[in-house]
C-alpha cells in the first residue's frame, strides 16, 4: 500500500473527487467552493500561449440578426421585443482539438460562436455545429482536450489516448457517434448547422422562466466530405473553409441560417424521463418541436482578422435581461471557466477591445489592469454605493429565483442511476436518423481511426469501446469489431 500514489492538488492535499462536480442535489447547479474544479480549469486555461485552449483555428465574419417571430411569450429581452428587429452579430467558426495552423478539413466539432451586440448588453452564444459533448461535468474537460491535444512523450496526436479515454467514459458515445460520421467533416462552414448545446432559460415580462435550446439551420443545406475527401482536402488547400467563407461573402452570396429555440417548462423538466440539462443528450424534437425565431446572415469580412478574430472573446456567461443559464453543470463550468481564459489570453481589460466593447451604455468600476483603454474611468469614482455620481442598480432587471430539487449539497455522481443511459439515443442517431450510407461511412471513419490504438493496452482499448457501440447497437458493434479483425467472442455480448 505504501507504494500507492495519492491524487492530490496542486498544493499536495489528497483528495477523492476528480470526476464528479460539487452541486445542490443529483441536478443542481454547481457550487463555487468545489476548489478542485476551479483549480483544474483554471491551471487548464493557462496551459497555451497565446493560441486559445480549444478552438485556436478558426474564422469569423459580421452579419446581423433580423427578428421574424414573435417570442416575447418567453423572453423579455429586448433584442425579440418585435418582429423586425435587427441586431449587429459576429459568428466566429472553429475547429475544437487543432492547433492554429491546423487544416481545416480534421475531423472534429466545429465551433459556432456568436456575439449580439443587443442595447442590453452583449450577448454571447458559444456553441458547436453538434447538440451534445463528449463530457457532461465540467471537471472532465481539461481531461478529455488533453486526449485531443499531443502526447506528452512523443508530441504527436495519439488515437490510443483518444479512444482510452471514450472508452472510460461512456457517456461520450454521443458525440462519439456524430464526429465520426461525415457529420465529423463538414465540407464548407456555411453548410453545417450551430447549437447553443447547452439548457438556457428565457424569463418574460411576468418574471416567468422557462428552460430553452439555441439551433440554428443553416439555409445553404448541410454538406459533408467524407472520410477520404477531408484526407484529400488538408493536402489540396488546408485553409479550404476559411477561403471558402471569404469568397462567398466577397461574392455577396451571403449565408444565413434560421434560428429556431426549443421550449420545456419547469414542470415539464421535472416530469422528463431523463435529465434535462445533461449536455449529452438532445431533446427530442417531436415532443419538444423547433419554433421559429429570426434569421442571422453574415456579410461582411473583418477588415482586420486579428483585431477581430483573433482578439474577438466569447463566453457563456455573457447573456442579456431575459436570458439566463440552467443547472446544466458544463454551462455552470463554462461561466466561470471562458472568462478566466480570456482574461488571461487577452488581459484583465479584454472587452475594452473595440470586437468585444459593447457599442452601447457600460457603466461600472472596474479600474486599472493591462491595456486598460478606455480612459479608465478618468477621475470618476472608483467604488460603490458613493455620493458622487449617478450610477444606480435598476432593481427592474432582477431576476426571479431559480427553483431547485435539494438543499443538500455533495459530490453526485453524474452517472448515477437515472443518468446513466448513454447507449439509447446514440442507437437512434445510428439506426433511424443515419442513411445506409451514412452508417457505411460512420463504421468505416470508426475502423479508421481505431485501427490507430497502439500499445500494450490496445486490446483492452478496443474491446471496451466494442461493448459500448454493441451497447448501443449490435449491428454497429458487429460492424466496427469486423472492420478491426476482431473476433467477437460470448464474453463481450454478454457485456454489452
Amino acid at each position: 500500500m505504501s507504494d500507492i500514489k495519492k491524487l492530490t492538488t496542486a498544493s499536495g492535499k489528497p483528495y477523492s473527487e476528480n470526476e464528479n462536480t460539487m452541486t445542490v442535489g443529483a441536478r443542481g447547479p454547481v457550487l463555487l467552493q468545489d476548489f478542485i474544479l476551479h483549480e483544474k480549469m483554471a491551471h487548464f486555461n493557462r496551459e497555451r500561449l497565446p493560441e486559445r485552449v480549444v478552438h485556436a483555428k478558426g474564422t469569423g465574419a459580421f452579419g446581423k440578426l433580423t427578428v421574424t417571430h414573435d417570442i416575447t411569450n418567453y423572453t423579455r429581452a429586448k433584442i425579440f421585443s418585435k418582429i423586425g428587429n435587427e441586431c449587429k452579430i459576429l459568428l466566429r467558426f472553429s475547429t475544437v482539438g487543432g492547433e492554429k495552423g491546423s487544416a481545416d478539413s480534421e475531423r472534429d466539432p466545429r465551433g459556432f460562436a456568436l456575439k449580439f451586440y443587443t442595447e442590453d448588453g452583449n450577448w454571447d452564444l458559444v456553441g458547436n455545429n453538434t447538440p451534445v459533448f463528449f463530457v457532461k461535468d465540467p471537471k472532465k474537460f481539461g481531461d478529455f482536450i488533453h486526449t485531443q491535444k499531443r502526447d506528452p512523450k512523443t508530441n504527436l496526436k495519439s488515437p490510443t489516448m483518444m479512444w482510452d479515454f471514450w472508452s472510460l467514459n461512456p457517456e461520450s458515445l454521443h458525440q462519439v457517434m456524430i464526429l465520426m460520421s461525415d457529420r465529423g467533416t463538414p465540407a464548407s462552414l456555411r453548410n453545417l448547422h450551430g447549437f447553443g448545446s447547452h439548457t438556457f432559460s428565457m424569463i418574460n415580462a411576468d418574471n416567468e422562466r422557462v428552460w430553452v435550446k439555441f439551433h440554428f439551420k443553416t439555409q445553404q443545406g448541410i454538406k459533408n466530405f467524407t472520410g477520404a475527401e477531408a484526407n484529400e482536402m488538408r493536402g489540396i488547400d488546408p485553409d479550404h473553409a476559411q477561403r471558402d467563407l471569404v469568397e462567398a461573402i466577397g461574392n455577396k452570396d451571403f449565408p444565413t441560417w434560421a434560428m429556431k429555440i426549443q421550449v420545456m417548462t419547469e414542470t415539464e423538466a421535472k416530469d422528463f424521463p431523463f435529465n434535462p440539462f445533461d449536455l449529452t443528450k438532445v431533446w427530442p424534437q417531436g415532443d419538444f418541436p423547433l419554433i421559429e425565431v429570426g434569421t442571422i446572415e453574415l456579410n461582411q469580412i473583418p477588415s482586420n482578422y486579428f483585431a477581430e478574430v483573433e482578439q474577438s472573446a466569447f463566453a457563456p456567461a455573457h447573456v442579456v435581461d431575459g436570458i439566463s443559464y440552467s443547472p446544466d453543470r458544463m454551462l455552470q463550468g463554462r461561466l466561470l471557466s471562458y472568462p478566466d481564459a480570456q482574461r488571461y489570453r487577452l488581459g484583465s481589460n479584454y472587452e475594452q477591445i473595440p470586437v468585444n466593447r459593447c457599442p452601447f451604455a457600460v457603466n461600472n468600476y472596474q479600474r486599472d489592469g493591462l491595456m486598460a483603454v478606455n480612459g479608465n474611468g478618468e477621475d470618476s469614482p472608483n467604488y460603490f454605493p458613493n455620493s458622487f455620481d449617478d450610477i444606480v442598480a435598476d432593481e427592474s432587471y432582477k431576476e426571479p429565483a431559480m427553483e431547485l430539487d435539494s438543499t443538500i449539497a455533495g459530490w453526485y455522481d453524474r452517472n448515477a442511476e437515472g443518468e446513466n443511459d448513454h447507449y439509447t439515443q446514440p442507437g437512434i442517431l445510428f439506426r433511424k436518423v443515419m442513411t445506409d450510407q451514412e452508417r457505411k461511412n460512420t463504421v468505416a471513419n470508426i475502423v479508421g481511426a481505431m485501427s490507430g490504438i497502439s500499445g500494450p493496452k490496445r486490446d483492452v482499448i478496443i474491446n471496451r469501446q466494442l461493448c459500448h457501440f454493441f451497447r448501443a447497437d449490435i449491428g454497429l458493434g458487429m460492424a466496427v469489431a469486423q472492420g478491426l479483425g476482431v473476433t467477437v467472442g460470448d464474453n463481450m455480448m454478454a457485456h454489452a
